[in-house]
């Protein structure tokens, strides 16, 4: 792809900011490509909506802010409401499933209910469930390679972290690479094909 748009959204407290950093620096750092972050709190703190735009392109991005993303990760129901009607038409829209329900009716885009947070918690610690989304993104958007956000991934954590958070980036990615295979995703009607 040599332009994509990517909205990272959730709650404070997420690690929404940190998920945006890491793919962005994957690609800008360890594929030398061009991208660009913006973080989006507005009045809020912990525990209320936030995002991260990521734009990543193979030339120069003369605009930092995502106009229609084509990828929405929403990670709290809030983001989910406040973000949704900004994807693009035949977008991709990946959902915590342990948080988020999807009523918006979009049958126009793909949509994954990704259970992140049960996957983290399995993992023994709910904070990585950003990165089990990224693993997921990573496998079924392929818009960074996984390798690339793995290398992003340890040297932008401390190295007591980096063995979870790369557990996590493979749980998530290994599930979403199941998922990929089999065409497993809802066309945006709840209840038409739960994966």
């Amino acid at each position: 792809m040599d332009h994509v748009e990517l909205k990272i959204s959730g709650f404070g407290g997420q690690g929404i900011d940190l998920a945006g950093y890491i793919v962005g620096k994957a690609a800008a750092i360890f594929e030398h490509r061009y991208a660009t972050m913006v973080q989006s709190y507005g009045p809020e703190a912990r525990g209320e909506a936030c995002s991260a735009q990521v734009i990543i392109a193979d030339a120069p991005i003369h605009y930092p802010y995502t106009v229609e993303p084509e990828f929405l990760i929403a990670m709290s129901q809030e983001a989910y409401t406040k973000f949704v009607r900004e994807l693009k038409p035949g977008g991709v829209l990946l959902v915590d499933d342990d948080l988020v329900t999807t009523d918006s009716g979009r049958s126009d885009v793909q949509t994954y209910r990704v259970p992140a947070t049960k996957m983290a918690e399995g993992l023994g610690h709910r904070i990585v469930a950003n990165v089990v989304m990224l693993g997921f993104l990573t496998a079924v958007a392929q818009i960074v390679s996984s390798q690339a956000v793995k290398e992003a991934l340890v040297s932008s954590l401390p190295a007591g972290s980096s063995q979870l958070n790369l557990k996590a980036f493979e749980a998530g990615y290994a599930w979403g690479q199941q998922k990929q295979t089999v065409g497993e995703w809802e066309s945006g009607r709840v209840g038409e094909k739960t994966i």
